[in-house]
């Protein structure tokens, strides 16, 4: 710990000693780097806020809302192109020295540096632009970037608010001449197929090509097969109910006779083959046995004392029914599956006339389908370019108008020129160590006994005479002074900056 403390005030002795060097190299290297500083252009910053509003309710009703912001984001992208930067420096006074090619490829490198476009929000733009040039005044540098940013303003309405008008009607007359070659190929297509119906009449039914009516026909036979299937089984469900139904009823007096045992038998069978229950499931075998033991005593008793029973009845007219719609549904099954023989034979028969059929009807249809589409697009887009002519979608709204620069956005003059009165008082530190440390002196005792390995028994103090003293002294105030005056062409410059920025201000 005593060593450290030795050394530091050895360290401080020796820059004491040579507090003129120290004082010297300060000053050197505050007036060249505050000289540095004040060579540095003071730099203006000019912002503008702009707000675009893509909503519109007549945009919104035709569909053409979400172009909006895609023509937005192809603005914000191309606002900082080389050709808008060369009408801001041909719209400024930046164009004034530009005399060159060569010259405005340099200019616009440069101020394509200097704006920055950003998004704020989804809508909201930001256009900040930052100027300083050393050959104009600082007033004349804030102005500049205040016109920079306005006209960067007045490129955006263009983009925007001019519109593509040029390029819409381009699109639309682009659009016409593809109609126009459409119709032709369609109308061309149309003629060929009307040529070839007339020739082949047997094979053009309905416009439909012998493909097409094959898979009609196979499609229609599908389905009523499964419609006969459907009658069929509800005719079989029919007549089961009508054989376990009794056509005569027992009269009062003959309800425990052989017929009503009969009925009652046939009723109970009936129940259970409506229940799903198979003719070998024993239950249904039983009650079949019953009804054969019942027939014959049933029969012997005869007719007398019956009536006829409405339930068979009616149950007899839901069969007719169901046999004339299966009858029905067997008929049109032969004849669409005799249509779908006959188209078949044409097409085994004539198989080149029926492949050109294909073709000509697919070309059709291809042509047909191209040109509806192509006939929605048209009208789409012309009715877009009448909403953005009439009644634009696109709001611009400017928010905040240029600022007019008051203060240098960089550099920051002041915290500089401290930085310098810093590091030359540091600098000067330094020097007058460096040589202390280069001079075999020695400050303190303790140092010298470490130097040469022996113990010192004294040291000697300078001895002053009056004459001395007063040089001394002299010497001080003259190095007091010489500080002083360091710090005060610091403040000097500080206040020469306040002067200077309130005078554009």
């Amino acid at each position: 710990m005593n060593n450290i403390y030795d050394e530091l005030r050895s360290a401080l002795y020796s820059v004491w000693h040579r507090r003129w060097l120290a004082l010297g190299v300060a000053w050197g290297v505050c007036l060249l780097g505050w000289l540095v500083v004040a060579m540095v252009p003071n730099t203006y910053e000019s912002k503008a806020r702009i707000y675009v509003k893509l909503d519109d309710v007549l945009a919104e009703q035709i569909g053409i809302r979400g172009n909006r912001k895609g023509d937005i984001e192809r603005v914000q992208q191309t606002l900082t192109s080389a050709i808008n930067l060369e009408k801001v420096i041909r719209g400024t006074s930046l164009g004034q020295e530009v005399t060159s090619p060569k010259q405005m490829e340099g200019a616009i490198l440069s101020l394509g540096r200097k704006i920055k476009v950003e998004s704020a929000q989804e809508n909201l733009f930001e256009i900040t632009a930052h100027y300083g040039d050393g050959s104009n005044s600082d007033a004349a540098n804030a102005k500049l970037a205040q016109d920079i940013v306005q006209k960067m303003i007045d490129i955006f309405r263009e983009e925007n608010l001019a519109g593509n008008r040029g390029e819409m009607s381009q699109s639309l007359e682009f659009m016409d001449q593809q109609l126009a070659q459409r119709q032709k190929e369609l109308e061309a297509a149309e003629q060929k197929r009307l040529a070839f119906e007339a020739q082949n009449p047997e094979l053009a039914q309905g416009g439909m090509s012998v493909m097409q009516r094959l898979e009609s026909s196979r499609a229609e036979l599908r389905g009523l097969d499964a419609d006969l299937a459907a009658a069929q089984s509800a005719l079989a469900a029919i007549n089961g109910q009508l054989a376990g139904t009794p056509r005569t009823l027992a009269g009062g007096g003959m309800a425990g006779g052989a017929r009503g045992a009969l009925a009652e038998a046939q009723a109970v069978l009936a129940g259970m083959r409506a229940r799903g229950l198979t003719e070998n499931h024993p239950d249904v075998i039983a009650a079949k046995n019953q009804v054969n033991a019942l027939k014959g005593p049933a029969a012997a008793q005869g007719d007398a004392g019956g009536m006829p029973n409405p339930a068979y009845t009616s149950l007899e007219s839901i069969k007719a029914e169901r046999a004339a719609n299966v009858q029905s549904l067997m008929a049109r099954r032969a004849a669409v599956q005799a249509e779908l023989s006959r188209i078949t034979t044409q097409q085994i028969s004539n198989p080149q006339v029926a492949a050109e059929q294909q073709r000509i009807n697919r070309d059709y249809d291809v042509l047909k389908q191209q040109y509806d589409k192509l006939l929605q697009d048209r009208e789409q887009l012309r009715l877009r370019g009448e909403v953005e002519t009439e009644a634009n979608a696109v709001k611009f709204q400017v928010i905040d108008p240029p600022t007019t620069p008051r203060a240098p956005a960089a550099p920051n003059r002041p915290v500089l020129l401290f930085g310098v009165l810093v590091v030359g008082l540091g600098a000067g530190v330094a020097a007058a160590f460096a040589v202390g440390q280069l001079r075999s002196t020695f400050a303190t005792t303790a140092k010298l006994e470490r130097a040469i390995g022996l113990p010192v028994l004294g040291a000697i103090t300078t001895t002053l005479t009056d004459a001395g003293r007063e040089l001394r002294k002299k010497r001080m105030k003259l190095f007091y002074a010489a500080t002083a005056a360091l710090g005060g062409v610091f403040v000097l410059l500080l206040v020469v900056e306040i002067i200077q920025v309130s005078m554009v201000a």
